[in-house]
């Protein structure tokens, strides 16, 4: 054998191992994306599906021109909006089961949106 075979051969493992490892990095740190609209003081959907055991990022999308609020005491989490603006909250991991959430206090009918985020 050549002296130099095996360094050159360390050189190539370690540089595929570092080309692995940066294709993997975008899609270790994802976290799956589900998008909320707020119109007409109700939540668009009303009824989300999640993966239990799985942190996700929700992309709370205020269409009105009113600020509104992304609320949940099972969820421990509160987020206000102003009109017009975007808001990320992220939940999870989550237990299976079902997780209330509701918007601002209003003088609407039927009184503050309701929604579910499902966790399966």
């Amino acid at each position: 054998m050549k002296p130099g075979w095996f360094a050159t051969m360390r050189r190539c493992v370690c540089c595929t191992l570092a080309l692995q490892g940066l294709a993997a990095a975008p899609a270790l740190g994802s976290d799956a994306e589900y998008t909320i609209a707020i119109k007409d003081h109700r939540f668009v959907p009303d009824l989300i599906s999640i993966p239990a055991g799985q942190k996700v990022r929700l992309l709370i999308d205020n269409q009105s021109d009113s600020a509104q609020e992304f609320d949940s005491h099972a969820l421990n989490r509160e987020k206000h909006l102003a009109p017009r603006s975007q808001a990320i909250v992220y939940i999870g991991p989550l237990d299976p089961g079902r997780y209330i959430f509701q918007g601002e206090e209003s003088d609407a009918p039927g009184g503050p949106a309701l929604g579910i985020i499902e966790a399966r």
